[in-house]
């Protein structure tokens, strides 16, 4: 089992939803960022001290038990300006604030920031729908090289 199925695996067993997986050179550090999955929202929003080290204790069994050398485990919420990162996370937070930054620029514009209308099927494509100012600009889902959240205080 690969190391990143594994750690799905786990999360979700857990009750929560992997956001992203990062590892540093040679795998030496393994940051692991978890949220609630859509839907499980309670009156307590967010991420926890205690859902971070239970997930990461029950990472650190399943390590040793698959023989997965590693130095250093990091457990964290993604934050307020969260990464979208599967297509179901532009579904998600559809209406919220979100910043984008391209691959290949579009024009000569590669960052774009605004209301996330969603996402859509054209032509067998997924297009990431965002409002900005009163356009609706769209954007191939493959073309997009990061998005985030952006908190509102």
């Amino acid at each position: 089992m690969q190391l990143l199925d594994l750690i799905e695996t786990t999360v979700t067993g857990l009750g929560y939803e992997l956001v992203e997986f990062e590892t540093s050179p040679r795998a030496r550090l393994l940051r692991v960022f978890i949220d609630r999955p859509e839907g499980a929202q309670t009156e307590k929003s967010g991420i926890s001290v205690e859902d971070c080290a239970a997930v990461s204790n029950q990472l650190s069994r399943v390590f040793m038990v698959e023989n997965i050398d590693y130095d250093r485990l990091e457990v964290s919420s993604p934050g307020l300006d969260r990464p979208l990162v599967k297509p179901a996370d532009y579904r998600r937070f559809a209406g919220q604030d979100v910043q984008l930054k391209l691959r290949v620029p579009l024009g000569n514009q590669r960052n774009f920031s605004g209301v996330l209308e969603g996402l859509q099927e054209e032509a067998g494509a997924e297009m990431v729908c965002l409002r900005t100012n009163d356009t609706v600009q769209r954007f191939a889902l493959e073309n997009v090289d990061r998005a985030r959240l952006v908190p509102k205080f």
